[in-house]
C-alpha cells in the first residue's frame, strides 16, 4: 500500500509540473519550456501529500471498524449471545481500559450475560454489582440503574479496570479483589495468605487477548 501510494504521488507530482512546463504539448525548443517555479512546486507537493495522507487515514479508520465488527459479531457466536449485547461489551471495556475479551469473561462468570441477574448478596446485573461498590463510582446509583446494560457494564469494568492498576496488571489479584471485595484480599495479603479462591481461574479459563487495534 505505502508503494502504490508513493508511487500515485510522484507520477501526480510529474504530470502536474509537466503540464506547466509544457512537457504534455510534446515541446521541443528548450527555449519555449517554462520552468516552474519552486513555491508552485511545493504547494503542489504539499497538497498532494495532504491527499495521500487523508487516504491513508480513512483506510486506517476502515480497517478499524472491520476489526471491531469482526470481534463483535465473532464474540455473539462464541457466547450466543445478541449482537447489540457483544458490541455494548465489546465497546464499553475499551472505553474504560480493560481487553473486551476479559470482559466478555467476566460477564459470563459473573451473571451469564443475563442482565435480569440478582444474587443473594444483592449484587445486580451483568457484572454482579453491589449498591455500596457502585456508589463509589456514581454516587446517586439505585438498584434499578444497576438493571440498565450501560450503566452496570460501564461501573463494572471501571471497577476492575482500577483493581487492575492497584495491582499492577497482575488479573489473578484484581479478579480476585473483584470476586472478594478489596478490604479482603488486603487483609489476606497482610497476614502473608493467598486470597486465591479459584474465581480467577474462572474468568481466565480460555482467556486470550483480542486484536483491537492495527499492526
Amino acid at each position: 500500500m505505502r508503494v502504490v501510494l508513493r508511487g500515485a504521488l510522484v507520477l501526480a507530482i510529474a504530470l502536474s509540473i509537466g503540464a506547466v512546463a509544457g512537457w504534455t504539448r510534446g515541446v521541443r525548443a528548450a527555449d519555449d519550456v517554462t520552468r516552474p517555479d519552486a513555491a508552485f512546486v511545493d504547494r503542489q507537493f504539499s497538497a498532494l501529500n495532504d491527499q495521500v495522507e487523508a487516504a491513508r487515514g480513512e483506510t486506517a479508520v476502515l480497517k478499524l471498524q472491520l476489526v471491531r465488527a469482526t470481534n463483535i459479531l465473532e464474540r455473539s457466536a462464541r457466547y450466543q449471545i445478541p449482537a447489540d449485547l457483544s458490541a455494548a461489551i465489546y465497546d464499553i471495556a475499551l472505553s474504560e481500559g480493560i481487553d473486551p475479551a476479559l470482559g466478555y469473561q467476566l460477564v459470563k462468570i459473573e451473571s451469564q450475560f443475563k442482565g435480569a441477574a440478582r444474587s443473594n448478596m444483592a449484587a445486580f446485573g451483568f457484572t454482579q454489582l453491589q449498591v455500596p461498590t457502585a456508589r463509589f463510582y456514581k454516587g446517586d446509583v439505585t438498584e434499578r440503574d444497576l438493571m440498565d446494560r450501560d450503566i452496570n457494564l460501564r461501573i463494572g469494568f471501571r471497577f476492575l479496570n482500577d483493581l487492575l492498576v492497584q495491582y499492577h496488571g497482575d488479573k489473578h489479584l484484581a479478579l480476585v479483589a473483584y470476586n472478594r471485595g478489596p478490604a479482603k484480599v488486603r487483609e489476606i495479603l497482610a497476614a502473608g495468605g493467598n486470597p486465591r479462591n479459584g474465581y480467577s481461574e474462572m474468568v481466565l479459563k480460555g482467556y486470550q487477548p483480542l486484536a483491537v487495534a492495527l499492526p
